[in-house]
């Protein structure tokens, strides 16, 4: 039984349709889920976190590959669903919840010293994509890679590099903690029910180290954010408005300072220069 016959058969028997409003899609689509599973690199030494597992059609491929599949799933329906499925599964866990709202820090630390990596691999809720992943980033999980399944736009944010034309805030973050890879591009009649968009699996391999020196990353990561609320200002402007700066006057001096072009705008800096400001305005 191939992906689509599978989820067309457990829809029906189960009863249950994709939830809107929990950005539900099912994949269907057998060759995109055997390269999400092998470019995630997974061994039998591995423990895998997967975020909405939904039907639990890539969860098989996982449980085959990997020592231990946690599954992180908020919608009770498809819990019921996949506990019936996976009952006679003893690397199988699942936890309900809400995953914006999971202490994964605590999870993971418990978990830690019986797996040689920890690697999450889904195909995320669109509308909470960049939350779940900032989440993923910001909270220093030790974690291996992240391989998942996104909206395109979205992953064209994400990988881009600073100083493209898809770079935003999340860019900086991303470059700070990750080696990116882009794997495939996924077309809308992937999933039951399509969605409007097309979707793109990318890997985010976690840095051993820091990147650049910076004395105070939150710092800096603020002034990345407030300079892009406020993109189409020259950098200048923008970080005075926010008030990183007492006035116009002083940005300039610590821009000519630190030898950054005072009329450049944010995406056109790299993550060293955002580090070089955040330095200065200890």
């Amino acid at each position: 039984m191939n992906s689509l016959e599978e989820t067309k058969f457990l829809m029906k028997k189960y009863n249950v349709n994709a939830n809107k409003n929990l950005g539900q899609n099912f994949l269907i689509d057998d060759d995109i889920i055997s390269r999400i599973v092998d470019s995630a690199e997974i061994t039998k030494e591995d423990l895998v976190i997967e975020i909405g597992p939904g039907l639990g059609t890539l969860t098989e491929r996982l449980l085959n590959k990997a020592k231990k599949v946690i599954c992180i799933e908020l919608d009770k329906k498809m819990i019921a669903i996949l506990e019936d499925r996976f009952k006679f599964y003893n690397q199988f866990e699942i936890i309900q919840s809400d995953v914006l709202k999971l202490n994964l820090k605590q999870l993971i630390d418990e978990k830690r010293k019986m797996y040689k990596n920890i690697k999450v691999v889904a195909n995320l809720p669109y509308y909470i994509t960049t939350q779940i992943i900032t989440k993923l980033l910001e909270e220093q999980l030790d974690l291996e890679s992240i391989t998942v399944m996104i909206q395109k736009e979205v992953a064209e944010r994400l990988i881009e590099k600073p100083g493209g034309k898809n770079t935003g805030a999340i860019t900086y973050c991303i470059d700070y903690y990750c080696e990116t890879q882009c794997i495939i591009e996924v077309p809308n009649d992937s999933f039951i029910p399509q969605p409007k968009v097309t979707s793109e699996v990318i890997k985010l391999k976690l840095r051993k180290q820091e990147p650049v020196k910076v004395k105070d990353k939150e710092k800096m990561f603020k002034i990345i954010k407030y300079a892009f609320m406020q993109r189409r200002k020259t950098l200048v402007n923008s970080l005075t408005n926010a008030n990183f700066f007492k006035n116009k006057e002083d940005a300039i001096r610590v821009l000519q300072k630190i030898g950054i072009d005072i009329n450049i705008r944010p995406e056109q800096l790299t993550l060293e220069d955002f580090a070089k400001i955040s330095n200065e305005k200890m």
